[in-house]
């Protein structure tokens, strides 16, 4: 490669911050301030107010150069509003609220949990709806590539793919995990409960469809068992709903109401 090729290339791709540079930072971003509401997921402790108070200063500026960096991605830098950064700061005790009550949620409901901060320390469910909240606000704001790099790291590290559109009511439990996928307009209420494999999806994959409500409504107190699949922006299982394993779901399903499967099998003698 000569020398003025590499230097072309150098200037497209690297010159400029590009948001795959800063990747690390946007994922480091997320996890101390997951740090900052949990302590108890990391090892960092602050001995006094002044440390803490220079810890949000220092992931202000994090956040800042996230910015920057994304700002090649739209039309015009000024369409990112970096009040936003403000404003993000001042919610994270809203959403440490809305993220205590989860783990609460889960320690309650769950059998095998031995407290919350086992939830709050092992719990990938709880690790994946904590990078959603904060990756749903940054997604409220129109900020591009941000959200959606935070929610396909949980997808990474715990199987379970959230859209960061997606709006979720508090509490909210996810047992096990693996393999949820929970679609961009997908709604859900109060008190739901998902287990494994469930699929809340669109009926259609069209491009043109971009923007439309093509996911589920589950509302209040609904339970979803593994592997049960509901489709469609028109579909609402209604609250206080059981669904069932493995379930096709496509029309709605009033409340109060059971869904599952009708399968049977068989058991016969072993032969000797």
């Amino acid at each position: 490669m000569n020398k003025r090729v590499e230097t072309e290339l150098f200037k497209k791709k690297y010159q400029n911050k590009c948001p795959h540079l800063c990747r690390k930072q946007m994922i480091n971003f997320m996890i101390d301030c997951l740090h900052l509401l949990f302590p108890q997921m990391g090892n960092t402790h602050y001995k006094n107010q002044e440390e803490l108070e220079q810890k949000i200063s220092s992931l202000k500026e994090d956040l800042k150069f996230i910015y920057k960096c994304l700002s090649k991605e739209i039309e015009s830098p000024a369409e990112i509003c970096f009040s936003s950064i403000d404003e993000f700061f001042e919610s994270l005790l809203d959403i440490e609220e809305v993220l205590a009550a989860d783990a609460n949620f889960m320690a309650d409901e769950d059998p095998a949990s031995k407290g919350v901060n086992e939830v709050i320390i092992c719990y990938p469910g709880f690790f994946a709806i904590c990078i959603h909240r904060i990756a749903h606000f940054f997604y409220q704001k129109q900020i591009p590539l941000f959200p959606r790099i935070l929610s396909e790291y949980a997808h990474e590290r715990t199987g379970i793919d959230i859209h960061p559109g997606a709006k979720i009511a508090s509490p909210f439990f996810i047992d096990h995990g693996t393999g949820i996928v929970i679609g961009e307009t997908t709604q859900i209420g109060k008190f739901c409960k998902i287990y494994q494999g469930v699929t809340l999806g669109a009926l259609s994959v069209e491009k043109n469809l971009s923007g439309v409500k093509r996911h589920p409504t589950i509302e209040d107190h609904c339970l979803l068992y593994a592997n049960a699949t509901i489709l469609g922006g028109e579909t609402v299982i209604g609250r206080n709903s059981v669904i069932g394993g493995n379930v096709w779901i496509t029309k709605s399903i009033p409340e109060n109401s059971q869904a599952y499967r009708k399968q049977g099998f068989e058991i016969r003698p072993k032969d000797v």
